[in-house]
């Protein structure tokens, strides 16, 4: 896997995918930017969310579970002094669908969280990870 980071100006920066994908990175008005993309860490945090809910779907639907929306909610606190790394990362799904088996989602998030989810696995080496969810009908 491949992508590459350039700056645009000051400190944004577009970061484009091997897949042909672009987004915009820029930083907070205090540190040189100007407020025009997502910061790096919140870019961090959404691929976490994008991998997790994309495992949670994906295992629910080839259990042949109805689900019609998933939301990843994440909260993250972050050490106090350089490197502020991430110290503690809590994700919460919420699973939307016709009849789902609460023991199923409670399954296909385990398993997203200690099997599949190579953003989820990776981070945890660093910060404690920790799940829950909650299904709703729709």
């Amino acid at each position: 896997m491949k992508v590459r980071v350039k700056l645009i100006e000051g400190v944004s920066f577009v970061g484009q995918s091997e897949s042909g994908h672009s987004v915009v990175m820029d930083g907070p008005p205090e540190g040189g930017g100007r407020n025009l993309g997502v910061r790096p860490m919140e870019m961090l945090l959404l691929g976490l969310g994008g991998c997790s809910a994309y495992d949670v779907v994906h295992i629910l639907r080839k259990g042949r579970q109805q689900v019609s929306d998933c939301v990843a909610d994440i909260d993250a606190t972050r050490a106090e002094t350089d490197p502020k790394v991430f110290t503690r990362i809590h994700v919460h799904f919420t699973v939307s669908g016709k009849s789902l088996d609460p023991k199923r989602v409670e399954q296909a998030v385990k398993l997203s969280a200690e099997k599949y989810c190579s953003a989820s696995i990776m981070l945890g080496k660093a910060a404690e990870v920790t799940h829950d969810f909650e299904v709703k009908e729709g």
